[in-house]
């Protein structure tokens, strides 16, 4: 009995860990941490999603009772940015700045820390966003593709994650315990429950599972071989990216 409980409270701290990596939520629980726990938190990114998404699918709810859709969802996206201190977009910009104007590994890893975006960054930042916002426009039930992206979005860098080497400096990196021996067990486990949840809230909605595995799977393929070619392995930057790719081919899909 003991032995359980301490897994209970484990689990539940790296729960909380895992929003306050992917967040600005306050912790509701004391934090013991270690390395192992930043490692072990990674398997619940895809329920912190899930989480901010009913804040999101809430507050357009909220609003869509004063103003119309399009102003609800700039609204939305910018509590988004506020409350996630804007985490994957700025992963995003890194990304792109440094696949733009880099000419070896070592070149686009050192434009990847600068803390200065370039006009790749910003360009892709506002294309992004901006699609974003205009597939959510066109998504059927869109207080559900509010609910959705964000969860099936945030089990991409797991699989990154766990299929490509993690390649930065470790005395600079706060993704470094979390990609250190990523337990594939607990991937799995992440998997299966992204998708019993995704069948739940769609009710059993097969297309939009099928889109689902496209935004995760396909997003993961394309877009880490092309950051393996580039880098040899992933960086924090790049698995901040791959959640803004999953998300915008889901809203694809739920636009269609």
């Amino acid at each position: 009995m003991l032995k359980i409980k301490q897994v209970i409270a484990r689990e539940w701290q790296a729960f909380w860990l895992a929003t306050g990596f992917l967040s600005r939520i306050p912790m509701l629980a004391r934090i013991n941490f270690s390395d192992r726990l930043m490692n072990q938190c990674a398997v619940y990114f895809p329920l912190v999603g899930l989480m901010l998404g009913a804040m999101y699918a809430g507050l357009y709810l909220a609003l869509s009772e004063a103003w119309s859709p399009s102003t609800c969802l700039i609204l939305v996206t910018g509590f988004h940015l506020c409350i996630t201190g804007a985490f994957h977009e700025d992963g995003l910009a890194d990304s792109v700045d440094a696949f733009g104007g880099g000419y070896s590994p070592e070149a686009k890893l050192r434009i990847m820390k600068d803390s200065r975006i370039g006009t790749y960054g910003t360009v892709a930042l506002i294309a992004a966003l901006a699609l974003k916002v205009t597939l959510l426009s066109e998504s059927g039930t869109i207080w559900l593709a509010l609910l959705l992206s964000p969860m099936v979005a945030r089990f991409t860098p797991l699989l990154i994650m766990g299929c490509l080497p993690y390649v930065t400096d470790p005395d600079k990196s706060k993704s470094k315990p979390m990609a250190d021996s990523f337990d594939c067990n607990r991937l799995l486990y992440a998997g299966l429950s992204t998708a019993v949840m995704t069948m739940l809230l769609t009710k059993l909605h097969v297309g939009i599972l099928v889109w689902s595995i496209v935004a995760t799977f396909g997003v993961a393929l394309v877009w880490g071989l092309y950051v393996r070619r580039q880098l040899g392995g992933y960086t924090g930057d790049a698995l901040g990216a791959s959640v803004v790719f999953g998300e915008l081919v889901l809203l694809l899909g739920l636009a269609s």
